[in-house]
């Protein structure tokens, strides 16, 4: 059994100095995909009967580091999982203050009768090479960085549910423009990041290429609900989006209201005046 682990601790990691740094790792890409790099540890011990190499039960190890801050392990010893992602931790930005994991486990059997075989958290293969371990990693990756989306966005659900709940009893709220304008940036950002920076609707450019990597490639995002956890995760945003869009309405209308009385005031203010001059003049 090849363990495999996600890790998703930043949002976002500088591939080119991390490249720099680790130079005779580095392996390079076989596809135009530029949001991540593989690292390779250790060396391969070819297999007895001289047929290549096998990643099971053997001291290397692979690392896939992605741009929007996913690190995926494969092969790697649980107390040398802290010692790889130092590695990584120099290069990245916006570190999170709880790290997301998740665990997965993939198993090499050559004399399997097909090429791909699904288990419960493990996949079974005939061999795992390097295509196979980027296709892997790739759908990984998204899925334990979507799992950080969406605890976000059920952190802004949860506090609007609470807004409306203070408004059922109170008839009002007391939110400031300034938070409002703040969960309008956390939400469009989240939705970008999900977007643009994980890549989730981009198909796998080595599952274009073949069709057995396509395959594995399908499995896992049907195996970690990709699709639906991000449709879960835009109905939750569409339904922050209605009640940020609901608040502000509020929060104009309270403006104009204040602008009507100040103008109501000024009027006023100025008729006194004229009233004060014209009987000042008259005496």
């Amino acid at each position: 059994a090849i363990p495999v682990r996600a890790f998703f601790f930043s949002t976002s990691v500088d591939l080119k100095s991390l490249v720099e740094l680790n130079k005779h790792n580095f392996i390079p890409p076989s596809s135009r995909m530029t949001n991540y790099v593989v690292l390779k540890f250790g060396n391969l011990k070819p297999e007895p009967n001289g047929v290549g190499a096998t990643l099971s039960g053997s001291d290397c190890g692979y690392m896939v580091v992605f741009q929007y801050g996913s690190i995926v392990l494969f092969n790697v010893r649980d107390h040398e999982v802290d010692g790889y992602l130092k590695i990584v931790e120099r290069h990245a930005s916006g570190l999170l203050p709880e790290m997301r994991k998740d665990e997965y486990e993939v198993r090499e059997k050559p004399t399997l009768s097909t090429w791909m075989q699904a288990g419960l958290d493990r996949i079974m293969l005939q061999y795992l090479n390097i295509d196979g371990i980027r296709t892997i990693g790739s759908v990984l990756g998204q899925s334990i960085a979507l799992d950080y989306y969406v605890r976000q966005v059920d952190g802004m659900v949860a506090e609007f549910t609470d807004i409306n709940r203070a408004m059922e009893k109170t008839g009002t709220f007391t939110m400031e423009r300034k938070k409002l304008f703040q969960l309008v940036g956390k939400a469009n950002s989240n939705l970008a990041d999900v977007i643009l920076k994980l890549g989730l609707f981009e198909r796998s450019d080595i599952a274009w290429k073949d069709a057995k990597y396509a395959q594995i490639w399908e499995y896992l995002r049907d195996e970690f609900e990709l699709t639906q956890r991000f449709a879960s995760l835009d109905f939750k945003l569409k339904f922050v989006e209605h009640n940020i869009r609901f608040l502000q309405e509020i929060l104009q209308n309270r403006k104009s209201d204040f602008l009507e009385w100040l103008i109501i005031i000024l009027i006023g203010a100025e008729i006194l005046i004229s009233v004060y001059d014209i009987a000042h003049k008259s005496l």
